[in-house]
């Protein structure tokens, strides 16, 4: 019991220390160029962002990622943020769902969002990877869930004063999970990014939905260590793979391979160069968080709103009627992602 007390507390901190930080890191997609199609011979009302993911039809290829779950707090910041995803029809991922495996109080923090978004739209469970197979199973009943991601957070617990240290056995682990459940697993980074090494290992486990969730948004890093009154950890805050670099090696390993880009998505740009780069999927956590928090249910839908519109216009601009014709735009690169890619594609 004390244990569920203290984490319904550090999601609340957690949420806090977010909108509290500042150390600022870099997504690397400004380095990423596009040319400007001055005769996309395209009507707007002709762009169609329409994809299909884990199996059913959505109308952007955004997501609206892992945040929260576990308390009253919570339950208020998925109820809007559920309804934006159910008017938008795009997917909703919950947060962790460790509390809910224990305390029954705070299933309804979960529940509202399949409540809100019906049976039609896509609600995505969420554990930390080294949950066991009745807890993965459980997780999704709870939310009666079309998939489930499987977190991998070591540098955010390495920081925690009340962490994990123990990393050993995970990749098997993912693996049984894998095979065990019939829906689908996507194996999530919490904003440190996943390598091309990793992504490969991932995919030679059975792992076909890898969220990169790589540096340039929330940094757990710097949110741990404004927790942490025992050993000051900004000397790290720097730590982990640009977005734009780890989207680009996870690519390289197969067409297969379904890539959620993460991490530091704020506006409809990043969602396009993303896509350019070979995303099949955005998702988005920290930016709309911050609208809700900061200007209430209004904001956040006028936000997303913006962000729908503007990213058709690039689309045209782009000359691409639909998302597989964006996948298919050349883009080059340039200062310091060219520099990491040299080699290493």
């Amino acid at each position: 019991m004390k244990k569920d007390i203290l984490r319904k507390d550090r999601k609340k901190e957690h949420i806090d220390h977010y909108l509290k930080s500042g150390y600022i890191n870099y997504t690397l997609f400004d380095d990423v160029f596009v040319e400007h199609n001055a005769l996309p011979e395209l009507n707007l009302s002709e762009i169609d962002t329409r994809i299909k993911f884990l199996g059913n039809n959505v109308n952007y290829p955004i997501m609206i990622n892992a945040i929260t779950g576990g308390t009253e707090f919570s339950r208020e910041i998925n109820r809007d943020l559920s309804k934006i995803a159910k008017e938008y029809n795009i997917p909703m991922a919950v947060g962790s769902q460790t509390i809910a495996l224990r305390d029954k109080e705070s299933h309804e923090s979960f529940k509202i969002v399949r409540e809100i978004m019906g049976q039609e739209e896509v609600v995505i469970a969420n554990l930390n990877a080294h949950a066991s197979i009745e807890d993965v199973k459980f997780s999704l009943d709870l939310l009666e869930a079309d998939g489930i991601q499987l977190h991998l957070n070591p540098a955010q617990e390495l920081v925690m004063k009340e962490g994990d240290r123990d990393f050993k056995g995970i990749l098997n682990n993912i693996q049984d999970i894998v095979s065990s459940i019939e829906k689908p697993v996507i194996v999530k980074e919490v904003g440190f990014g996943i390598s091309k090494n990793i992504a490969q290992s991932l995919y030679d486990a059975g792992v076909k939905y890898i969220d990169v969730s790589g540096v340039g948004g929330t940094n757990f890093i710097e949110i741990e260590d404004r927790r942490n009154d025992q050993i000051d950890f900004s000397d790290i805050y720097s730590w982990g793979i640009p977005t734009a670099l780890s989207l680009i090696q996870c690519r390289g390993i197969s067409e297969e391979l379904v890539l959620i880009a993460s991490g530091g998505i704020r506006t409809s740009l990043d969602i396009l160069k993303s896509i350019i780069l070979g995303a099949d999927m955005v998702g988005i956590s920290g930016q709309i968080l911050k609208e809700l928090m900061e200007g209430g249910y209004e904001r956040a839908n006028r936000y997303m709103k913006d962000l729908t519109y503007k990213l058709k216009a690039l689309m045209l601009l782009t000359g691409s009627k639909n998302i597989e014709e964006l996948k298919r735009v050349p883009y080059k690169v340039k200062g310091d992602l060219r520099d990491l890619l040299e080699d290493k594609i």
